[in-house]
């Protein structure tokens, strides 16, 4: 009986990770790699996040697929050699993000709010963009994040 419970409670875990399209992806904890300011048009700061930085293809592609969870304080900051059409979508990913395409100048391209978890849907930059930050849904809309809006970060060493 004991060898039949161990078996079901695998399966169930097993289960977890599953996605509508029963793609597995894994649960990926955030990784603190730097800090980014959002700053007034006057240069005072509006706050302040932590990032996880990726820079790599493989990273960029998988993005934020399959985390169920980001800090409330924290965002996945995408960096790009050079400014260029930027291309997202939610599939396999839970959560509702804002995404804040960000042009070489740290100036805001446009903002995709409240984007929809797991949709096949394209998000695209209405411009050229360098970087990319993923926050949580409303994130923009809570602390008044807007075009106006400018940003400066630092990757720690």
């Amino acid at each position: 009986m004991r060898y039949a419970t161990l078996l079901l409670v695998l399966a169930v875990l097993a289960g977890c990770n599953k996605q509508p399209d029963n793609t597995v992806v894994g649960q990926a904890e955030f990784r603190k790699d730097g800090s980014l300011d959002f700053l007034r048009p006057d240069g005072n700061v509006i706050t302040t996040i932590d990032i996880e930085v990726v820079g790599d293809r493989e990273s960029q592609a998988r993005g934020l697929m399959g985390r169920r969870s980001l800090p409330s304080r924290g965002g996945m900051f995408f960096v790009y050699d050079a400014p260029k059409d930027q291309s997202f979508w939610m599939k396999n990913t839970p959560l509702p993000l804002d995404i804040i395409f960000i042009g070489s100048d740290s100036s805001v391209v446009n903002i995709a709010k409240r984007t929809k978890p797991l949709s096949s849907a394209t998000i695209e930059s209405i411009s050229p963009a360098q970087f990319v930050l993923e926050v949580r849904g409303g994130f923009t809309d809570r602390l008044g994040i807007d075009d106006s809006t400018r940003f400066r970060w630092t990757i720690d060493s």
